[in-house]
């Protein structure tokens, strides 16, 4: 329960006269579709709820939980929703929803509400092409905080190289502006260190001059399972860092709005992106067209605007569990273990099975170095299910996980949310950098409430308390 602010703190209506947006309190009409994910299987509870329009309703909200003694989350669209929020103050971005295109110095500078259709679509007329995920509804700033992988994603890197700037409120309650010059360390953890620095009011990324690329997808039947995994298997070994593919199992519901010849149905899925001449990525695309007659072809020329079509990723919320594992390697071994445990005659109830390539730009960082992990990896894992199918879930990582890198991509680590699951996105020396930048930046450990880094410990070697930081002189 949050108190009226009567022993000289900040009161509910001092909140309510600070903040534009609505301020919502456990109990109030409209909280409950406020708080509302895209993943239903996370249903928040919040003490407080602030619906940000602005930076300085960001600050209030921040300050005022400080006060109050509360943890602190952020939301947009909810997409990475797998701790619910309870007993916390909830900020939502979704009403701050600005973009800013320089076409001339091909940028793009949103607000923390702006979803990636949006971008693409502004960005799209002027032959330019934003660093985006599979999904368009999904939302920018989280995907690029996360690391960001999208179809461009071995031709360009991580979204989060191409972050020229941001500013965000740090816990102390202070809007900040951060770039290489401008605090250099906050800038390094916040782009991959996700929501454990502060809230991001506004960020600055670079467009690319991708008008058109050959993408798509083509779905195989059942019956090709195997020979498609194993020629996907051999045919990425040797395509350019032009190519981003990924292949997935698909178990399809029997929904209506699906094709007759897909309802229903376990298909095999390649999804394409290729940025450069058409008859080029034709030509690198035709070994596995021959492997098995498909039963959708989708794959060709496409302005940037249709690049959604490549996954064609679910746009309705509904409940989900999901995982994944960074993979060192895709031997043969693993490719008839795939086949036997998650193919279309195993008892293996998941929606999706997605083995993704990595490498090419991933590998290093774009635009200096950052917080993103995961770029020794050659491909990626991602299993998603219904949450009464989650033991089947993970029992189905399993099969790969003897090839696993170790580590994990913090985009997709869906339920892992323990500490030692989020440990494993970085590599050891970065996640100890990373845990002294937080005791630098949010010592009391406002932030951490989702896939939460720890404060470090101070030079004594115990905990850092928010007055010794405070004493510090650093902000």
């Amino acid at each position: 329960m949050v108190d009226d602010g009567s022993d000289g703190r900040t009161s509910v209506d001092d909140l309510r006269n600070a903040v534009e947006g609505p301020v919502l309190f456990a109990g109030d009409d409209g909280l409950a579709e406020e708080v509302q994910t895209f993943n239903r299987a996370a249903a928040h509870a919040p003490a407080v709820v602030v619906g940000a329009t602005s930076g300085a309703d960001v600050v209030a909200a921040v300050r005022y939980a400080n006060q109050h003694g509360l943890p602190v989350a952020v939301q947009s669209t909810g997409h990475g929703a797998f701790v619910p929020t309870r007993g916390a103050m909830l900020v939502t971005t979704k009403r701050m929803t600005d973009i800013a295109l320089d076409v001339e110095a091909k940028t793009a500078r949103v607000q923390p509400g702006v979803r990636w259709g949006q971008v693409i679509e502004l960005a799209a007329p002027h032959g330019l092409a934003p660093i985006n995920g599979s999904s368009p509804v999904v939302g920018v700033v989280g995907f690029i905080l996360g690391g960001g992988l999208g179809p461009m994603g071995r031709k360009f890197g991580f979204a989060a190289d191409h972050v020229r700037s941001l500013t965000l409120v740090t816990a102390d309650g202070v809007e900040r502006a951060v770039d290489e010059e401008h605090d250099p360390d906050l800038f390094w953890a916040v782009r991959g260190g996700k929501g454990n620095f502060g809230i991001v009011t506004s960020i600055e990324f670079d467009l690319f001059d991708v008008p058109s690329l050959y993408a798509g997808g083509i779905f195989f039947p059942a019956t090709a399972t195997e020979a498609v995994l194993r020629a996907y298997r051999d045919w990425v070994e040797a395509l350019p860092n032009e190519m981003t593919t990924s292949i997935a199992f698909l178990r399809l519901p029997p929904a209506p709005e699906l094709p007759d010849v897909l309802r229903g149905k376990f298909v095999v899925h390649l999804r394409v992106a290729y940025v450069g001449d058409p008859a080029e990525g034709e030509r690198l695309v035709a070994p596995m067209r021959a492997v098995a007659d498909s039963i959708i072809d989708g794959v060709g020329v496409m302005p940037y605007s249709e690049v959604a079509s490549i996954h064609q990723d679910p746009t309705e919320p509904a409940p989900y569990w999901e995982g994944g594992l960074l993979l060192r390697e895709l031997p043969p071994e693993a490719v008839g273990a795939l086949v036997a445990g998650v193919g279309p005659d195993a008892d293996m109830p998941v929606q999706l099975f997605e083995v993704r390539q990595m490498g090419g730009a991933l590998s290093q960082a774009q635009r200096g170095p950052n917080a993103v992990g995961g770029r020794d990896a050659r491909f990626h894992a991602l299993v998603i299910a219904d949450p009464a199918e989650e033991q089947a879930a993970r029992r189905s990582l399993e099969i790969v996980a003897p090839y696993s890198t170790g580590g994990a991509l913090l985009n997709f680590q869906g339920n892992a949310t323990a500490p030692d699951q989020v440990a494993k996105a970085w590599a050891p020396a970065d996640y100890a950098r990373l845990q002294e930048l937080k005791r630098r930046y949010d010592p009391s450990n406002v932030f951490r409430l989702g896939y939460s880094i720890a404060p470090g410990a101070d030079a004594s070697g115990g905990p850092v308390t928010a007055a010794a930081a405070q004493g510090s002189g650093r902000p």
